[in-house]
């Protein structure tokens, strides 16, 4: 049986008054009353009858840029690139998308919310420790990576990369998340995946700059 495309319509265009709100004035400064004023007609109890909170429209907005601008499927069709490149390639599309940086920025306080955490973990077990598993796979199958942890460093990535440098779950400075994305490199390289070079290291610097 075919769907009704009206309520995809209808999320589509929250998801995209949300997306333009939210980087106008960012996730705090929304509500729910703004988005429903960008809808040209759609009354708040048709938000809330696709989206219980704020919060789970930037998780459906997340998700979304997420499958648009998938950095793993963009790195995995280059053939000019071994494993280990791949994997640089994807934290460089990642961190390098302006837009995606800024949203991920506003979505740091909902980290606070032990639903919204729980949904975060789930998401990073379902699709990004799958995704990083096949590219280090790869990488020890050609060489580029040497390390006896595929399986454990591909669940260990988007961990500490989402959670341990979020400074709204682990309160840091600036400079003190700049120390603990230097240890994850370091502790990468001396399991074999030596992932953060210069490059990525700089983008982490502009990112931390920008809180």
């Amino acid at each position: 049986m075919s769907r009704n495309k009206y309520p995809e319509q209808t999320v589509e265009l929250i998801l995209d008054a949300a997306e333009r709100l939210f980087l106008e004035k960012g996730y705090e400064g929304t509500t729910i009353q703004d988005i429903v004023d960008q809808l040209g007609g759609l009354t708040k109890g048709a938000v809330y009858h696709h989206f219980r909170s704020k919060a789970e429209i930037m998780n459906a907005l997340g998700d979304r840029l997420f499958l648009e601008r998938d950095p793993f499927e963009a790195a995995a069709g280059r053939s000019d690139l071994n494993g280990l490149q791949k994997l640089r390639e994807v934290a460089r599309l990642h961190q390098a998308d302006a837009e995606q940086q800024q949203l991920s920025r506003e979505a740091l306080p909902m980290l606070k919310n032990p639903r919204v955490l729980a949904q975060l973990l789930e998401t990073n077990r379902r699709e990004l420790t799958p995704r990083f598993l096949r590219l280090i796979e790869e990488g020890i199958a050609d060489g580029s990576i040497t390390t006896d942890y595929p399986q454990e460093l591909a669940e260990l990535i988007p961990l500490l990369t989402s959670l341990w440098l979020a400074p709204t779950v682990y309160p840091s400075s600036p400079e003190g998340m700049l120390r603990k994305f230097r240890l994850i490199g370091e502790a990468l390289a001396a399991l074999g995946l030596p992932l953060v070079d210069e490059e990525l290291m700089s983008l982490a610097e502009d990112y931390v700059s920008k809180l």
